[in-house]
């Protein structure tokens, strides 16, 4: 037995939250950049497409009706409607993911991490991210120069709401500093893998190691 198969482990989700503007999608596209075992899972969503935004990359960019559809026959593994659109998360590859060892990133909000937790709380890692202030969120959101000053006040509102749920998450991180949140986060990244109830050979590495038959 060589101590990679020992030490095979379970694939785990990294469940990225916070109210929009704070940070989130830019600290996964850091993670996603550095790390090659950790995979993104591309959600669904009915929103208008951003000029940013790749249909099959950033999301599956999709219609009512399908969206319903594929809810209804149990295919998501999480849904929500935010800001008047319909997000998920489809199920199978996910489950594909999981089975052969590889992480998988969410950028979700609360939720949709809710619905989650329902599902598979024991192979999640979830991570609540926070503003430095108010007048900073709002800041970031209008330099973001993509959303109507209408839809920015709205998100604004809706990021009360949002941020209570900081408490339901494993960790919390304060996004004052791009680089040292993504720091921050790939530390809890390293040490939740590393976690014993993850490593699926380690009682067997351990009995080789001890001459136990």
């Amino acid at each position: 037995m060589t101590i990679s198969s020992s030490l095979d482990r379970r694939g785990l989700m990294l469940v990225l939250s916070s109210p929009s503007g704070a940070g989130k999608s830019s600290i996964a596209r850091n993670l996603l950049s550095s790390d090659p075992k950790l995979t993104l899972s591309v959600s669904m969503t009915t929103r208008e497409r951003r000029p940013s935004e790749i249909d099959g990359t950033h999301y599956h960019f999709t219609d009512k009706e399908a969206f319903i559809m594929n809810r209804d026959a149990g295919q998501l593994l999480e849904w929500a409607e935010v800001h008047g659109n319909y997000y998920g998360t489809p199920f199978a590859p996910v489950q594909e993911a999981m089975e052969q060892g590889r992480d998988m990133l969410f950028d979700v909000d609360w939720q949709g991490a809710l619905q989650m937790f329902d599902a598979a709380r024991a192979d999640i890692v979830s991570i609540f991210i926070l503003p430095p202030s108010m007048a900073e969120l709002r800041s970031r959101l209008i330099r973001r120069a993509e959303d109507s000053e209408e839809v920015i006040e709205k998100r604004l509102q809706n990021s009360i709401t949002e941020m209570r749920h900081w408490n339901e998450y494993d960790y919390v991180v304060i996004n004052e500093d791009l680089q040292q949140a993504v720091a921050e986060v790939k530390a809890i990244l390293t040490a939740e893998r590393l976690r014993r109830d993850r490593r699926v050979g380690i009682h067997s590495f351990v009995d080789e190691l001890l001459g136990v038959s």
